[in-house]
């Protein structure tokens, strides 16, 4: 950069640093893409500073035909956004032309998931696993606690692996569960998933009451870890380990993708979407609507397997 766009350009990563305590990363992510534009507007014979709506929508176009994801393209876009409404504020520009430019349309990312059918075969390994005991039994039942308890609530990893031990002593069907914002929710239990998790708590007591000395921990699931729990990085290594030994696929395999197959089945069950909601504790129903495409394939199913016209298409056919 040797034009006077590249001297405005270091200011404006200065003000971020300076003034918005950006980080480093963020930074760099911005000299990089205003350096990009710039050398994209210079083929074009435009300065950066000066660039027009149209040289910007050249610009994106640009990355487009180059095969950038909108989300790439749009992460562009507000990097210039943010260069721009910096050079007004400064009076170095009358204008911002980027107030009048659409941000690249995002297409609607699915969330992973599993069949049924892959996810009863990982609760078969961790459970067969489990019952054959061994030096690492402890480790076998917990990982079966994690499974079941994962896929009949649908918690968030960071939520399971931080269950505090007191739930062991709990009667109910029902877990209280402390997530983002500090917030709870009750999500209910399988039995299943009762007779998993107290089959490690029993384990886990007796292997602490055996330590010299003996161990005690606030945590279900406890570790030497600094924060005293499973980290879910651990646990999320050894869910793909189980997941070869059933025969999954591990690249599809992640503890987030549970939470999503959890949604996903009850939905195509006949769940409703607030219900889902809570249950996920999504504090929006935007957030939740995302599953909504398992809802649009159980209607389409629906009206055709149950509407009357449709089901004389089929007899004619």
């Amino acid at each position: 950069m040797t034009d006077l766009s590249a001297a405005y350009v270091e200011s404006f990563l200065e003000m971020m640093s300076a003034e918005r305590g950006a980080a480093a990363n963020t930074l760099q992510s911005y000299e990089r893409d205003l350096k990009d534009a710039l050398s994209f507007l210079r083929t074009r014979g435009t300065r950066l500073i000066d660039a027009s709506a149209d040289d910007l929508r050249s610009y994106l176009s640009h990355l487009a035909c180059e095969g950038f994801k909108s989300s790439s393209q749009a992460r562009r876009l507000s990097a210039l956004r943010q260069f721009y409404k910096f050079l007004y504020a400064e009076g170095l520009r009358g204008d911002d032309p980027t107030g009048i430019l659409d941000a690249p349309k995002k297409g609607r990312a699915l969330p992973k998931t599993l069949s049924i059918d892959d996810v009863s075969r990982l609760i078969g390994q961790a459970e067969a696993e489990a019952a054959t005991g061994g030096e690492d039994a402890v480790a076998k039942l917990r990982m079966h606690a994690l499974i079941e308890l994962l896929y009949a609530t649908g918690m968030r990893v960071s939520e399971l692996v931080s269950l505090p031990a007191s739930v062991l002593s709990q009667n109910g069907r029902f877990l209280v569960i402390r997530g983002k914002g500090n917030k709870e929710r009750l999500v209910p239990l399988s039995q299943a998933a009762l007779r998993a998790m107290r089959a490690y708590g029993e384990a886990l007591r007796v292997r602490n009451a055996e330590a010299d000395p003996p161990e005690e921990s606030l945590w279900l699931f406890p570790s030497h870890g600094k924060t005293g729990f499973l980290p879910r990085q651990v646990f999320a290594r050894d869910l793909k380990g189980l997941a070869a030994r059933a025969g999954i696929r591990i690249a599809a395999i992640s503890p987030h993708v549970l939470r999503h197959a959890f949604a996903s089945h009850l939905l195509a069950n006949g769940a409703d979407l607030r219900a889902v909601q809570e249950l996920l504790g999504h504090s929006d129903i935007s957030t939740t609507q995302i599953y909504t495409h398992v809802l649009e394939e159980r209607l389409h199913d629906l009206v055709q397997n149950h509407h009357p016209l449709a089901k004389q298409a089929k007899k004619q056919d």
